[in-house]
């Protein structure tokens, strides 16, 4: 049987380095045990008959998950009792190789609280900026544990009842700025748990950048598609340990570089149920971080996604649209794409002066029907 003082003792080794393989690493670790031997995730806090305490962390976890990470438990507390002449540091590489490998170079995280207010580059804010409040909801920052590190996100959920239907949010080019927690605050009033990761965390802080052209060519150019899947994938795991999310019900809705990520996601998490994309590229230039845009994907689309565009968007041509809507019929697709005509981009953004009323509550509604529709509410 696993003896968890050894875990303790690991937890409080003297000299740890700042940002250790801690009590929530170790529960990954455990959970990855017990994943090897019944084929999922240990099912922490569920049916729950015994407790373990560690050191500031109190931890349920059920006698089931126990004896299914026991071997793999073992193997780690081996490693410790090995390495307790080597140092925390050769201990703390030794163990994270059991983590998950995700499919990108590993990275700082340069961003760790999200930003307060409007991006910079977008300022001043128009006149008819929407302003939703947080009366009846749980909303605030949360961080979201990844594969190397902790990713800051805005979530929002009503403040009673629950397990809520699961939306990801994903950002604008401008990153988890006030307008996109006004978004998940909206869909929280409309009963879902919202969740808006920073997914430029590792690369920078866009919203300290006055310029777009640079927001674009130091920080939003660099993030690879991979970490974005994989960013995604933590953010889905977080709202489903919460106990709070229902991602039985999982949906994902995204603006202009979250638009383009919707599709992609798409194709990635088989367990999505539907996606709402506004007005994100289908097309464009390729390379090592960027492998596939939407249009090469069509084919490979797991849920379906509805695109809402913009006639007069003069960043994606219409020419790229009617590809996309004769790749989707191609492939038998069930997505679909709706223009509005003579329509900015940005349509949706009613902090800017982008904003159109008429097709942005149009395409909201479109947004609630599709996710319902799809089994996503």
């Amino acid at each position: 049987m696993v003896e968890w003082q050894h875990l303790q003792n690991f937890i409080n080794t003297p000299g740890q380095p700042k940002n250790p393989l801690c009590e929530p690493c170790i529960l990954s670790l455990l959970a990855t045990g017990c994943e090897k031997t019944f084929g999922r995730r240990a099912e922490i806090g569920q049916k729950t008959r015994q407790k373990v305490f560690f050191p500031r962390f109190p931890l349920p976890v059920s006698t089931r998950a126990l004896h299914g990470a026991s071997a793999f438990a073992s193997l780690l507390l081996g490693t410790y009792i090995a390495h307790q002449e080597k140092g925390i540091s050769a201990m703390h590489d030794d163990l994270s190789s059991f983590l998950p490998k995700s499919g990108f170079t590993r990275r700082e995280f340069v961003v760790t609280t999200l930003a307060t207010g409007f991006a910079l580059a977008v300022q001043p804010i128009s006149a008819d900026t929407i302003t939703t409040d947080s009366q009846g909801l749980d909303a605030g920052e949360v961080k979201i544990r990844t594969a190397d590190g902790e990713m800051p996100a805005y979530r929002a959920m009503p403040a009673a009842g629950g397990p809520f239907p699961v939306i990801l949010v994903v950002q604008e080019i401008f990153g988890v700025h006030e307008h996109i927690k006004d978004l998940c605050r909206r869909l929280a009033k409309s009963g879902y748990l919202a969740v808006a990761p920073e997914l430029y965390a590792r690369q920078g802080d866009v919203s300290k950048i006055s310029d777009i052209r640079e927001v674009i060519s130091k920080v939003v150019s660099k993030v690879p598609d991979a970490q974005v899947m994989s960013d995604l994938d933590a953010a889905v795991a977080w709202a489903k340990a919460s106990g709070r999310g229902n991602t039985a019900k999982l949906g994902i809705t995204g603006f202009c570089w979250g638009g383009r990520i919707v599709w992609l996601y798409a194709a990635h998490n088989r367990d999505l149920k539907a996606g709402v994309a506004w007005y994100g590229r289908l097309v464009g230039d390729k390379d090592e971080l960027h492998p596939k845009h939407p249009l090469d994907l069509a084919g490979a689309l797991g849920a379906p996604v509805l695109g809402l565009y913009g006639g007069a968007d003069t960043g994606i041509p219409a020419e790229s649209i009617e590809k996309m809507r004769g790749a989707l019929a191609d492939a038998k697709h069930p997505s679909e794409i709706i223009v509005y005509p003579d329509t900015p981009h940005g349509f949706n953004a009613d902090y800017r002066p982008s904003y159109r009323k008429q097709q942005a509550e149009d395409g909201w509604k479109r947004m609630l029907e599709w996710f319902k529709k799809n089994g996503a509410a």
